[in-house]
């Protein structure tokens, strides 16, 4: 019996030593996935809390953990407000997650921890003004007394789980809005996810109109000297056909999660990818490849502080989109492809930007016929994308061989702006139409926005006979 005693009490030292040895593992060198689950957990809290003012723990349970990898569920978060950070890890213990938020540019992924490099790319604030008139006038909506739209945005089933905010806007007034109840204010800004990358493409515009970019540029970065990367041309990244290799999964760590909550200088990851097809020959979605449109039109400037203030400057500010904030990595490169957080109504104010190609209240902002560029598909694509912006809704369940949009009576100008768990926008021209979705709305949960958009086209269709 005294034996089994020794024997059990080694055996309890043995695991016991194991346990300890394995939590210090965890501690001193996270595994990579528990790092980008922290960084990830820091990041969004970081960002709600302190640009759109939510409340951390609803955030953390409703944006991070509930729709997420399992391994978020373990996630634990610490605010200090008096140097703006946000802390998160394993129990609270494990992965380091930090992220800082700046003046202008938002919250970064801070993974080095190196808070007074990230602090250099806070933005002066001097160019955030808004439009010198509001749009729509003031805040006095537009009443619609349709009562086939209000149906639909007040149906569940149409504006889908998880709905955030709905927008319609039609000949340039808002006739139709609804939020859920996560959204507690009007300007309260909201994540717009990828619709951020056609965002990104009308800044390339600006710079294009003033003579600093041009489409056909190549030999665009240094790294990129001396081999085939250099004959890609602008027009290649506008249209995801860079030829660059880059693995866009989520849910693992890959290279755009490495990109996003692994690297100080996300753009690092991009930049070094080899080529897998001829520039213009294939396309192929990529974050990466917006944070290479980012770091390029940022290059264009002899000085960083201007690139910093340009968004604001050129676009957002003669937009009125006050709420705007275009975030930047922690080494001053703007997320281009993921991270603009503005209100439903000023998401609503690009999307009639778009509308009337790139002129707002009289004034062009974007080189004459450039939104038509954008929406016009380009070949690799088959038909799909054009320049940083897509000619279907989305995929959802469908296999890659089906049209998106079948089995829905949809404009056939209809383009789009999508977004990650459920963030849409539909431009259709020839309704003089823009209807805006928002939300949290994971891809398993099977809503297609489509419905929504054919609710409300066949609305005003009705609407408009009735009238005749």
């Amino acid at each position: 019996m005294r034996k089994i005693w020794i024997g059990l009490k080694w055996a309890a030292g043995i695991v016991a030593a194991l346990l300890v040895a394995v939590l210090l593992w965890l501690y001193l060198a996270p595994p990579d996935l528990i790092r980008v689950g922290s960084g990830y957990a820091a990041k969004i809290v970081c960002s709600n809390v302190f640009i759109a003012g939510r409340d951390p723990e609803s955030v953390l349970a409703k944006d991070v953990q509930a729709p997420g990898h399992p391994l978020l569920r373990l996630m634990r978060v610490r605010i200090d407000a008096s140097d703006a950070t946000v802390r998160a890890g394993l129990f609270s213990l494990f992965g380091d997650g930090l992220a800082v938020f700046r003046r202008g540019t938002g919250c970064a992924a801070v993974p080095d921890g190196d808070l007074a490099a990230a602090a250099h790319s806070a933005a002066s604030g001097a160019e955030r003004v808004s439009g010198t008139e509001p749009w729509p006038d003031g805040l006095a909506i537009s009443a619609s007394d349709n009562a086939a739209l209000a149906a639909a945005l007040d149906d569940p089933e149409i504006t889908g789980p998880g709905m955030r905010a709905v927008v319609v806007v039609r000949d340039g007034r808002i006739i139709g809005e609804r939020y859920g109840d996560d959204v507690a204010r009007f300007d309260q800004p909201l994540l717009g996810w990828s619709m951020t990358k056609t965002v990104t493409a009308a800044i390339v515009g600006t710079l294009v109109r003033e003579g600093r970019l041009s489409v056909e540029q190549d030999s665009l970065l240094p790294q990129w000297e001396g081999d085939d990367r250099s004959k890609i041309t602008i027009a290649n990244l506008l249209g995801m056909e860079s030829g660059l290799q880059f693995n866009e999964s989520y849910g693992n760590v890959t290279d755009v999660t490495r990109m996003l909550y692994l690297e100080p200088d996300s753009v690092s990851v991009p930049v070094g990818k080899p080529l897998v097809a001829a520039p213009g020959e294939a396309f192929s979605y990529s974050s990466g490849t917006s944070l290479l449109l980012s770091r390029i039109w940022q290059n264009a400037f002899e000085d960083p502080r201007e690139a910093l203030d340009w968004p604001a400057k050129a676009l957002f500010g003669p937009l009125g989109m006050s709420s705007a904030v275009l975030e930047t990595d922690a080494r001053g490169t703007f997320v281009g492809s993921s991270y603009l957080y503005a209100s439903a109504r000023d998401w609503a104010r690009f999307g009639q930007f778009l509308l009337d190609d790139g002129v707002w209240q009289g004034t062009r902002i974007l080189p004459a016929g450039w939104v038509d560029w954008m929406r016009t598909p380009t070949r690799a694509s088959g038909g799909e994308y054009g320049r940083h912006l897509w000619l279907h809704g989305p995929r959802i369940d469908r296999p890659r061989d089906e049209e998106p949009d079948a089995g829905y009576e949809l404009p056939e100008d209809a383009y789009w702006l999508l977004g990650h768990d459920g963030q849409t926008m539909t431009v259709i021209p020839s309704r003089r139409l823009v209807v805006l979705r928002m939300g949290l709305t994971p891809m398993k949960l099977g809503y297609k926005p489509q419905v929504l958009v054919e609710a409300v086209v066949k609305a005003l269709g009705r609407a408009s006979r009735e009238g005749e």
